[in-house]
């Protein structure tokens, strides 16, 4: 059965979202943002429709390598955990990240 609200870490471990992890994945979410924030200036000032799809597939690119590297840290930190802990579940609740995630 897949966990209805899946967590970066379990109760009793501090998980991939430690507090490096955390500043990493926070300035990648900085970076993002600051692309989109090209983005719509862009946009705004009516820049050519190329130069707008490489900057919108610049953005794609680095929300991929996020999701990924958040992934990676998961399966690392919690999911194998929970596997050697007995807790077949968690590899439901991956399938199912996963699904949506290849989308």
């Amino acid at each position: 059965m897949v966990r209805q609200n899946p967590q970066c870490s379990t109760p009793d471990r501090e998980g991939p979202i430690n507090e490096t992890n955390k500043k990493a994945l926070l300035n990648r979410l900085r970076r993002i943002e600051g692309q989109v924030r090209g983005l719509e200036h862009m946009v705004e000032s009516e820049v050519e429709c190329p130069a707008v799809l490489v900057q919108t597939s610049a953005v794609s690119s680095a929300l991929h390598a996020f999701s990924t590297e958040l992934l990676s840290q998961y399966l690392k930190e919690t999911a194998i955990e929970e596997i050697k802990a007995g807790n077949e579940d968690v590899v439901e609740e991956l399938l199912a990240i996963l699904r949506k995630v290849l989308k």
